[in-house]
């Protein structure tokens, strides 16, 4: 098990990120905010569905998920319409003007990786990869029920040093 002081400088590390995503954000076009961004990336990702899950998946609540809507609705990027269901809620899907922006936020994107990131072999960019994902799967869903203390934490503070970074 890693030493107090990694997961230290871990923590310092990963609030540094910020800085990665704002680098990220700038790259946006201007009538595509993040929140607009995350919209049609999940849509791309798991395709339809109802306003309730995408502020599921967004962990907003729907007065800020229906605004985000609202916003590519405006722009023709999503399609709203009667879930056959439940008449009451909506379904939501990408449209081919909303599948062609997010195919250019997926080129800015891969762009900007491509261009920070120039200076490392394909098994650095690879072995981040892996360990970004296995890093989200132990956190597993954020939504969901917190899970039990580390053992050998006395109490919760422990467990959540916040380092600047």
């Amino acid at each position: 098990m890693a030493e107090q002081e990694q997961y230290e400088e871990l923590a310092r590390q990963l609030s540094a990120i910020g800085a990665v995503k704002r680098d990220m954000g700038r790259i946006l076009p201007p009538d595509c905010p993040g929140g607009s961004a995350a919209v049609l990336t999940l849509l791309g990702r798991y395709g339809e569905m109802r306003m309730s899950r995408l502020a599921e998946l967004l962990s907003v609540d729907m007065s800020v998920t229906s605004r985000h809507v609202a916003h590519v609705a405006d722009r023709g990027w999503i399609e709203r319409f009667p879930d056959p269901a439940d008449k009451r809620s909506r379904i939501l899907r990408l449209t081919v003007a909303g599948q062609e922006q997010l195919d250019e936020l997926s080129l800015r994107t891969s762009r900007l990786l491509a261009d920070r990131l120039s200076d490392w072999s394909d098994h650095e960019v690879g072995l981040l990869i892996e360990l970004m994902g296995r890093l989200r799967e132990s956190f597993g869903d954020c939504r969901a029920t917190p899970r039990p203390p580390h053992p050998h934490a006395t109490d919760a503070t422990e467990l959540t040093t916040r380092t600047p970074a």
